[in-house]
Parts: C-alpha cells; sequence; structure tokens
C-alpha cells in the first residue's frame, strides 16, 4: 500500500500484443514506465483489462515478472489472481508472489454463482493460504453474481483481506460497505465514471481502465477528492466523462487498447473472442481522447 495506507488510483494495466498475438514485452515495459512517470499510484496487471482469462499461467507469470521488473519498487504491483476454481485461485496466487506481486486482487467466482457463504469460504481459503493482501473484486455484470455487502463486511474482517474493488455499480451497497468496513479497510471504485462519487461518500480510490490513457488526470481526480478538494475534483471528472463514456462502448480493453494504439504506444492487438474495435466507434473515442488532452 501507499505509505499512507491510501490506495489512491490504480490502472487495470492493458496488456500489449504484437500483431502475432505474442506478449509485446516492450511495449509493456514502456506502458509500465509511462504510468508510473504519470503519477499513477499502484499498478494492476493481469486483471479482466490485462486478459488474464486468454492468457496461459506461464504469460500470466512473466507479464507480472514484467511488470514488477520495471515498477522497480516505485509503486505497488496488485497481481489479478482470480479463478472461479479456489484450488487454482491459490496456485496462482503462489505464482504472483513468487513473481514478486505486493498484493493479490482476486474476483469473486464466475459462472459457478456460489451463495454468499461460498463467496466467503473461496476468499477465506485463498487468504489462509497465500502470505499476500488481498482486493476482493465484485464485478456482477461478469460474474453473473453480487458480493452483497454484509458479505464485504464480513471478508473485510479477515487480517490479509484489505479492500474491495466494487464495480456492483449500486452506491448504496458500496456506501453501505464504506459505512460499516473497519478501520484501515479500502473501498475502491471499479467503474471510472463513480470515482468522484464513491470518493465523495469517504471511499479510498479506484481501480481504473481510463488511466491506461489518461494517468496524470485519473491520478490527479483520485488526489483531489482525497484532499477533499470536491470542486477541483469535480473539474477532472467532467472533463474526463467523455474518455470514461469512450472507453466502454465496445467491451474493455477493446477501446483501451485501440485508444493506446492512436496515441502510438501499442498495437490494438486483442485475442479471440474479443474482436477489433468497430470503426464506427473511432470517430467517438479519437474524441474523447482529445478532450481529455492524451492526443492533439
Amino acid at each position: 500500500m501507499m505509505p499512507n495506507g491510501w490506495l489512491g488510483c490504480g490502472t487495470a494495466l492493458v496488456t500489449p500484443f504484437t500483431k502475432g498475438g505474442a506478449i509485446d514485452e516492450r511495449a509493456l515495459r514502456e506502458l509500465v514506465d509511462w504510468q508510473v512517470e504519470e503519477g499513477v499510484h499502484f499498478l494492476v496487471p493481469c486483471g479482466s483489462t490485462g486478459e488474464a482469462a486468454t492468457m496461459t499461467t506461464a504469460e500470466h507469470r512473466r507479464v507480472v515478472e514484467i511488470v514488477v521488473e520495471q515498477v522497480r519498487k516505485r509503486v505497488p504491483v496488485v497481481a489479478g489472481a482470480g479463478s472461479n476454481d479456489t484450488h487454482k485461485a491459490i496456485d496462482l496466487s503462489s505464482e504472483m508472489k513468487a513473481a514478486g506481486a505486493d498484493m493479490l486482487l482476486h474476483v469473486s467466482p464466475m459462472y459457478n454463482k456460489p451463495p454468499q457463504r461460498g463467496i466467503i469460504a473461496h476468499f477465506h481459503a485463498i487468504a489462509d493460504a497465500v502470505e499476500l493482501p488481498i482486493i476482493a473484486y465484485n464485478v456482477p455484470g461478469r460474474t453473473g453474481s453480487n458480493i452483497e455487502a454484509k458479505t464485504t463486511l464480513a471478508l473485510a474482517e479477515h487480517p490479509r483481506i484489505v479492500a474491495v474493488k466494487e464495480a456492483s455499480g449500486n452506491l448504496g451497497q458500496i456506501m453501505e460497505v464504506i459505512r460499516g468496513a473497519p478501520k484501515g479497510f479500502q473501498v475502491l471504485s471499479g467503474d471510472d465514471a463513480l470515482t468522484l462519487a464513491v470518493m465523495a461518500a469517504g471511499g479510498n480510490g479506484i481501480i481504473s481502465v481510463v488511466s491506461n490513457m489518461a494517468p496524470k488526470r485519473m491520478s490527479r481526480l483520485a488526489e483531489r477528492c482525497a484532499a477533499g478538494d470536491l470542486a477541483a475534483a469535480r473539474e477532472e471528472h467532467l472533463a474526463l466523462m467523455p474518455l470514461m463514456n469512450a472507453a466502454f462502448v465496445e467491451s474493455n480493453p477493446i477501446p483501451a487498447k485501440t485508444g493506446l494504439a492512436l496515441m502510438g504506444r501499442m498495437e490494438s492487438t486483442v485475442r479471440l473472442p474479443l474482436v477489433p474495435l468497430e470503426e464506427k466507434h473511432l470517430p467517438t473515442l479519437r474524441s474523447a481522447l482529445q478532450s481529455a488532452g492524451a492526443l492533439a
């Protein structure tokens, strides 16, 4: 974590691929350096934005190793390690620890749709097995099940479960977690567009897709919220709204990778079943990048 315990703005890193579909190590290292130089507070490789679902375990580990090497301890590295098979999640967590990750991001089990007590058992098994802090990730739109507020608060009692990335889109639920969270437990927005609202309500930061393309501005938004300067934070939020919307005109990370390609930072290659951005969305994405100052 940050020295003061505040997580801030973390980038859910895309994974650059070459035109042939291999990991583009050069582009990944350059992306990491740029993110850190622009002021991002932590990096999150191999989440859903990083297309971890289409990586082999060896590729997953290599991406995290590259990010850890390139970061050089300048910011924390939170490695995605989620699986809907608890034993696989534990094994992958051990791989991420060996690769040098500082923390882990674990998505709630997708497809299986466990009951709330199953979600608790899943996270407790991982946290008991691997000695790294864990951020729980609630994203019902991808997993098919919601981590209820009372379940998140139960997880927060485990000493290794230190935060939640909340992407339910349910502000009432998120505020229940903020209201009931024990001291030191971090509540992070999992939706760029809700960063201002979540942090104004007492949340602690954002794991962001948009910061792939606009790291300085998203980090500044989080910093201004944390400082209580909501007027300045609102200015940043409103300026970034077109990009927040454009980043999701198709399934993430298709627009983000296309945006970074427009910026000359990598190829826009995604792995099947993802496909290239539909051409009709390019003007919207380009205009949004320009309005955010990310593209001339």
